[in-house]
């Protein structure tokens, strides 16, 4: 008898830092042939206008120095400089959601590995990914010209495939009482778990997959 195979889904937004924090552990899902992990972005930073000041760049970088102790991830320098030092510029995951959505639908298999260099881009390499000239070449340095178009373009089919994946992430985080991201979803086509992203950062995947999921696949692959 085959076993149910087991979806994992990402609720993520790609402004957040403890999201980054998260990325060891989600190139390990992602690498992983027993399950599919699908990424969710719930639009958490997305819109509303938001931009940098002193006390917001201050609590920023003291939330990702305790991030950085925690998961062993940069913060450069050159991020509090140029990002967050950059006060008045815009704080919205708009652009880089709308980017992974365009790399979702012309080539799926890289979204993860888009997301990753979204990130790296920004608290790494101290890029602004809120900017979509700095974003659509971030896609074009990674040979996905198509979603660097249609980024650009902003074409209606594009908007509506975006607007349709933040609803539906929305909606599992209400389903599910979920109080912020990062935060997993894990499912056999039966049965759906909620769980906390805190389980990211604790160095064992073996503890973030439920039993009953576990059981579907080789537990010892995350060791």
């Amino acid at each position: 008898m085959t076993s149910p195979r087991i979806t994992v889904t990402y609720l993520f937004d790609p402004l957040c830092g403890w999201c980054y924090g998260a990325s060891p552990a989600l190139q390990q899902l992602g690498q992983h042939k027993g399950l599919t992990l699908a990424l969710a972005p719930t639009g958490l930073f997305a819109g509303g206008g938001r931009t940098l000041d002193a006390a917001f760049a201050d609590y920023a970088w003291s939330n990702d120095v305790r991030i950085a102790k925690l998961t062993g991830q940069r913060f450069t320098e050159a991020y509090r400089q140029n990002v967050l030092g950059r006060h008045g510029s815009r704080f919205d995951s708009a652009v880089a959601t709308l980017a992974l959505t365009a790399v979702c639908l012309s080539e799926p298999l890289r979204e993860l590995e888009t997301l990753t260099a979204l990130q790296e881009a920004r608290y790494v390499q101290g890029l602004d990914t809120c900017d979509v000239s700095v974003v659509a070449k971030l896609l074009q340095d990674l040979g996905l010209a198509t979603a660097a178009n249609r980024l650009v373009a902003a074409d209606a089919e594009l908007l509506a495939a975006n607007a349709t994946r933040i609803h539906k992430a929305q909606g599992l985080m209400q389903t599910f009482g979920a109080q912020g991201v990062p935060a997993l979803v894990v499912s056999d086509g039966q049965r759906t778990q909620l769980l906390s992203g805190h389980a990211l950062y604790d160095g064992s995947l073996a503890t973030v997959i439920p039993a009953w999921a576990l059981a579907a696949i080789n537990p010892a692959t995350f060791a």
